[in-house]
């Protein structure tokens, strides 16, 4: 069953969309800000967002943006008729197709349809770069012979790298992905993890430096 996430500040209006899209088929998860809407697509596997743009606080453009540094998960915006500055902003951050309000039934649900038929299922057996491969259920790293057992957040992080290798994530990205986005944690306990890691990749002859990389100034990327 998809699970769909549906992120608005008004109660009726998460209500209204999930009223649509229950009869077929989908799971709906509802939140009512930002920062809940977050937590979510971190902890939980989600196939589609649907979130509004005008929302008080974090509004609808910095969810997107926030989404965008976690996950590649397609993203629909709900937009006012006459907002297409809002349309062109949101597409131009990754929103991935939008609706204007007030909407139907009918063209929600085939909207949402759409944007699920371009994504393809994920592989089972978890993330894999160059032979390396993130086992999801044992929190390890496998490669041939070799295997490292990793805490949550190495996992968490090491996942986020091998997703997108050579992407450069900041200390304060990865604090995000592994801790949460409204965290009152240290930056620098990034630092730990990734000196940890290393420590363990480099005992299990892991070529840890040809793979993790420190980019001075910025933070770490998986090469």
């Amino acid at each position: 069953m998809k699970k769909i996430l549906i992120l608005d500040d008004e109660r009726r209006m998460v209500d209204l969309v999930e009223l649509f899209l229950k009869p077929q088929g989908f799971k709906c998860v509802k939140v009512l800000d930002g920062k809940e809407a977050l937590h979510v697509i971190r902890t939980q596997e989600i196939h589609l967002v649907i979130l509004d743009v005008m929302m008080p606080g974090m509004d609808g453009f910095e969810v997107c943006t926030e989404i965008r540094k976690l996950s590649t998960v397609p993203v629909l915006m709900l937009t006012a008729r006459e907002g297409k500055e809002e349309v062109v902003k949101g597409l131009t951050l990754g929103a991935d197709d939008y609706v204007t309000k007030p909407f139907d039934e009918e063209e929600l649900v085939a909207r949402v349809q759409a944007l699920l038929r371009r994504v393809p299922e994920p592989a089972p057996a978890g993330v894999a770069s160059d032979g390396y491969r993130l086992d999801p259920e044992e929190y390890a790293l496998l490669w041939n012979e070799g295997r490292v057992q990793l805490t949550m957040k190495e996992y968490q992080i090491l996942e986020a790298m091998m997703k997108h290798p050579k992407r450069t994530y900041s200390r304060e990205q990865l604090l995000a992905i592994g801790w949460g986005y409204d965290s009152y944690t240290d930056p620098r306990t990034v630092d730990s993890h990734i000196r940890n890691l290393r420590e363990k990749l480099k005992k299990a002859d892991f070529p840890t430096a040809q793979f993790l990389v420190t980019v001075w100034g910025i933070g770490y990327r998986w090469k």
